[in-house]
């Protein structure tokens, strides 16, 4: 990093486009097939283009995000590029609107363009730059496996994701009933077999007292790797009562907005293991501030979607757990993320891999 050449901030661009999913998404919170994504451009003063991406849930938040990043340019341009100062920064800049929400997601799309900038103009991967080195880190699929009209449906997704040497991949539930959740958890261990992790997600679907008796259900099943986000996110002590009360595993953090939030989590006792969001914690700076917390306290932390650059950044995180892989981003970069036997292989070329096929960027363009 000594040796790398001091970038200058010059402009931020902003381009929308949703891509078709390779299967669709059927959760408790409604079904997505295509994935509306934000991506990103820091274009600095010496020719060095960092980029990075944001997933906007609907198509709608894309305009709004896109103009807060334009106040990012406007308060940012000529400053150098040093991303935990710009943070600093524009915490300020926002501190009366609040850092959260759109807010927080477009300074997390621009500190993530940042860290890559300087990644690339040092001619080094991030997870170089950030103390680690490239390497393998184990992966679940996570591409599908939503709600379905039937069992035999989802177990039929089931052994689709496995391809790639998946040994691990995640099932939505969250069905009307218990008997449900239960058949549809069966007939996919059926056909998976007991070899490979299952972990299921409920998308907040639940209140405690539902939780506590699907949960116990699921513990008498047997073979759950994790019971990830029954209840609300931000419900702490029902998290604890959960983590206390179920033999499964809770994990929670894809919706914990910056380090704070995991701090206040890991002082309730409200995970047995976490998992940050690149975009709401904070980008790069947030997720080394949630990783060293995480390691503080010895709980192992896994990444929310972007596994691209989260691949980079659990490869310097030391309680690395698992990487959440979704195949959403590899129709519009040269080089997807590569997976070998169930592990992503963190790419050892500059930078966090992100490099826009131009002629999909347009195709798939709608803003």
């Amino acid at each position: 990093m000594a040796s790398a050449p001091q970038l200058t901030v010059r402009a931020i661009r902003a381009v929308g486009v949703e891509v078709p999913m390779t299967y669709a998404l059927g959760t408790s919170r409604g079904t997505i097939t295509k994935a509306p994504l934000l991506l990103i451009d820091l274009e600095t003063e010496e020719g060095v283009i960092g980029r990075s991406y944001l997933w906007c849930y609907f198509t709608a938040a894309m305009p709004a995000i896109a103009s807060i990043l334009g106040e990012v340019e406007r308060v940012l341009a000529g400053d150098r590029l040093a991303p935990v100062d710009l943070w600093g920064k524009l915490a300020q800049r926002f501190a009366l609107i609040g850092v959260q929400g759109i807010v927080r997601m477009a300074m997390a799309g621009l500190d993530v363009a940042a860290w890559d900038a300087l990644a690339l103009a040092s001619g080094l991967p991030l997870a170089t730059v950030l103390g680690s080195a490239p390497k393998r880190i184990p992966a679940y699929n996570s591409c599908g496996l939503g709600l379905m009209p039937s069992p035999e449906a989802v177990a039929d997704e089931a052994e689709k994701l496995l391809a790639g040497g998946f040994r691990a991949v995640k099932l939505r539930l969250g069905y009307p009933t218990l008997r449900q959740d239960i058949a549809a958890m069966r007939a996919v261990r059926r056909r998976i077999g007991d070899a490979i992790d299952l972990m299921v997600d409920y998308n907040q679907a639940l209140s405690l007292v539902e939780a506590l008796e699907r949960g116990r259900a699921l513990d008498a099943e047997g073979h759950i790797y994790w019971l990830e986000e029954p209840i609300r996110h931000d419900d702490y002590a029902g998290n604890a009562t959960l983590v206390r009360e179920l033999k499964t595993p809770i994990q929670i953090g894809e919706n914990f907005s910056e380090s704070t939030a995991l701090a206040l989590a890991l002082a309730a006792g409200a995970a047995d293991y976490v998992m940050p969001d690149l975009e709401r914690i904070g980008g790069v700076t947030g997720w080394q501030r949630a990783s060293a917390l995480a390691a503080t306290h010895r709980i192992a932390m896994s990444s929310h979607l972007f596994p691209e650059v989260s691949a980079h950044l659990l490869a310097a995180t030391p309680t690395c757990h698992f990487l959440e892989y979704v195949d959403w981003a590899d129709k519009l970069v040269e080089q997807p993320l590569e997976i070998v036997d169930g592990f992503a292989v963190v790419p050892d070329r500059p930078g966090n891999g992100l490099t826009w096929d131009k002629q999909a960027v347009e195709k798939y363009r709608i803003v």
